[in-house]
Order: C-alpha cells, then sequence, then structure tokens
C-alpha cells in the first residue's frame, strides 16, 4: 500500500527498517527531518539505535568511522556546510573501508548563504573514494537507502555510501511512497558484518595507518577498485529488489531513447521534470529522449558511453557549476563519450534552489550555446 510521505519521512522509515546499532548525528538543514524522524522511531521503541548527540558534523563522521569499524552496522546524514565540515573525515572514512551509510540532503555550498538545492555538496567530495547515488523522488530514496547497507558492506565494495536527495523538493514534499515489509527489508540487508573488526582481538589488524609513498598508490588504487566494484553489486541489489516490489534501482535509467536524435542527462529530481517534457516533445514529432544517472560515484562510464553511440547531440544538465573550469557532470560525459563523437552541449541549472522549469527544458532541447539556464545577465559585478 502507498503511504503519503515526504522523502526525509521515506529515508527514516528505511532507517527505521534496517535498525542500525549506531546513528551519530548533527542537525542540518534539510536533511533534519530524517534524523529528527528516525530519532522518534527510537524514543517509541521502534528502532534500537545508539543515538550519538556530536558537537559537529566532523565529530560524527568520525564517530561514524569507529562504530562501524568496531562491528556495529552505522548510519547518520548531513547536508551542505555540514558535508564540507565533514568532507576532511569522509576521506579517512573511504580509506579505511568503513562502511557507513549516509543519507545527504543535497543543498548549495554557501556563499553567497543559501540553504536550497543544487549538488555542489555532493560535488565537493566526488573524489573521495565514496559511492553517491541520486534518487529521483521519495520512492526512490527510500529504495535506495534500503539497499545502500548491503552495498556498502558487500565485501567487494567495503565503502561509505551516500544516498542523496534533493533538498526541499524531495526531503520535504510528500509524494505516495510504497514501503517494504519490515520483515522484508530486514531479510534483504542481513546481518552486519565486516571481514576485520577492529576490536578482534583474536585476529588484531592495523587500521588507520600512516601511509608512506612506497604504498599510498596502492591503497588509492584498492579504493577505486572497490568503487568499480559498486557497480557490479548494484546491478544484484536492482535484480534483488525487483523480485521483492517491481522495482529497479540501477546505475542508469534510460527514458525513451529508442530513435532519440538528442538526449538530455540529469541528476536527481530534475529528471522527472524532463520526463514530462520528453513525453510532450515526442508527441509533437520531435525525437529526445533522457538518460537518469542513480550512480554519480561510481561513474558508469562505458554503459553511459554505449547508451548515447550514434546519437546526434548530448545535453548534460549540471546542478554544479565550476568556476573559471568545466562543470562536473558535464567532464564526466565528455570523458566517457568523447571517441563515439556525438555532439555534446552542456547547461549549468538549478544553483541555489532556483527551479527548472518544463519551458526551459523545451529551451535547452531547441537548441544553442550551453548557457547558464535562467541567469539574468552575463556581466560580474561585486
Amino acid at each position: 500500500m502507498f503511504e503519503l510521505m515526504t522523502g526525509g519521512e521515506a529515508v527514516a522509515h528505511a532507517m527505521r527498517q534496517i535498525d542500525p546499532d549506531v546513528v551519530p548525528c548533527y542537525p542540518i538543514t534539510p536533511q533534519t527531518p530524517i534524523i529528527q524522524g528516525f530519532a522518534k522511531f527510537v524514543a517509541d521503541g521502534k528502532a534500537h539505535a545508539e543515538l550519538v548527540n556530536v558537537e559537529s558534523e566532523h565529530s560524527a563522521m568520525s564517530a561514524a568511522i569507529g562504530s562501524a569499524l568496531a562491528g556495529a552496522r552505522t548510519m547518520t546524514a548531513t547536508s551542505s556546510q555540514g558535508l564540507a565540515l565533514m568532507a576532511e573525515v569522509v576521506y579517512i572514512a573511504a580509506s579505511m573501508r568503513a562502511p557507513i551509510v549516509m543519507a545527504l540532503g543535497n543543498r548549495a555550498l554557501s556563499g553567497p548563504i543559501n540553504i536550497h538545492c543544487d549538488h555542489s555538496d555532493s560535488m565537493l567530495i566526488r573524489d573521495s573514494g565514496v559511492v553517491q547515488l541520486f534518487a529521483e523522488n521519495a520512492q526512490e530514496a527510500y529504495d535506495l537507502m534500503v539497499i545502500a547497507p548491503r552495498l556498502a558492506e558487500h565485501r567487494d565494495v567495503l565503502l561509505p555510501v551516500l544516498v542523496c536527495l534533493d533538498g526541499f523538493t524531495i526531503t520535504h514534499s510528500a509524494e505516495p511512497v510504497e514501503l517494504l515489509p519490515d520483515a522484508a527489508v530486514r531479510a534483504l540487508v542481513g546481518p552486519y558484518g565486516i571481514p576485520h573488526p577492529m576490536l578482534e582481538t583474536a585476529a588484531p589488524t592495523t587500521q588507520g595507518p600512516f601511509a608512506m609513498p612506497d604504498y599510498y598508490s596502492e591503497l588509492r588504487r584498492q579504493q577505486g577498485i572497490a568503487a568499480e566494484n559498486a557497480l557490479a553489486v548494484l546491478a544484484e541489489l536492482s535484480d534483488e529488489l525487483e523480485a521483492l516490489c517491481g522495482r529497479r534501482c540501477d546505475a542508469l535509467e534510460p527514458y525513451r531513447l529508442d530513435g532519440a536524435r538528442r538526449v538530455l542527462i540529469a541528476l536527481g529530481s530534475t529528471a522527472g521534470t524532463a520526463k514530462d517534457v520528453v513525453d510532450e516533445l515526442r508527441e509533437e514529432g520531435e525525437p529526445v529522449g533522457l538518460l537518469k544517472l542513480r550512480s554519480f560515484r561510481p561513474f558508469p562510464a562505458a554503459a553511459i558511453a554505449a547508451a548515447l553511440r550514434h546519437k546526434d547531440e548530448v545535453i548534460v544538465l549540471d546542478r554544479a557549476d565550476s568556476p573559471g573550469g568545466t562543470p562536473p557532470l558535464y567532464a564526466e560525459v565528455a570523458a566517457a563519450v568523447y571517441r563515439d563523437g556525438p555532439e555534446l552541449n552542456h547547461h549549468v541549472y538549478g544553483l541555489g534552489g532556483r527551479d527548472l522549469h518544463p519551458e526551459d527544458l523545451r529551451a535547452i532541447f531547441a537548441g544553442g550555446a550551453p548557457v547558464h539556464v535562467g541567469v539574468r545577465g552575463e556581466s560580474c559585478p561585486v
């Protein structure tokens, strides 16, 4: 049965069903409803986690590393400046192969001060070694949160997994969500286990050592291999989810690509708006389509190149800018398809939570030079 709930509530329900052992937390808009909702489940006896109220997001991830490596299933959540403060420790969590699951309510990084959605917080830590999965809506945020522990804890992965949901657009917006039965979620997730728990005195290991130049590259390469492995594991988990409820969570979702000559690429909630516009333009005879990415890290470059082969034009939508450089999603797509030669364009949109309207997408499909969608003027006043 479907229930009306926000994306934040849906993620909190997934956490309740998974019932992690430890949740270090620090509030920040727009992720606060996730931890607040889960904390209520704990207070009501519907979940049994040890909630650790820390003094900052830096401390939240530090506590998460300790608990995950000691042998406790660990989850947390953050947004924007919280992730910026946490970034130092996110790199350490990935390098120590701590399978922490974190919900990320995507929000613009200041400055200027802003609390609304863009993807600049995710892009800040894109090279840390963590897995980043993007939800289109509340249902996907729930589904991705349900499978995230299995992905993080898989022996071939053992990396932090971030479930990214657009701030306010998903975290605070209510829509119908179909929850799985509690027993089904717990059976899917299974018991927590890591190969080398820190407190296993019968088989002691070194955790978090100083890496000299003669070993650092090899350790970083191991992280890279683990991230690459996550694509195959995600595909397996998508099969399992489909068997349970008929929904999938593949790294890519092609939408009306058959016969499409011009293809839009997007992350997150914008894909939902894009689907409506693609449907309208298809009815008008326009050969357009959409390729939605769920997995930004690891980036499914080979699958993207295959999906876009023989297309005339690829249009990449970035909800994060890179002042003085190339926007991040566009750079990844360009590297993936450059051998196959479709015309490649890009647009930066939605910074600081500005809406992307159907008429904007129509204008983008109509063509033209790369632009910052909706920006008033091109001067740079101080």
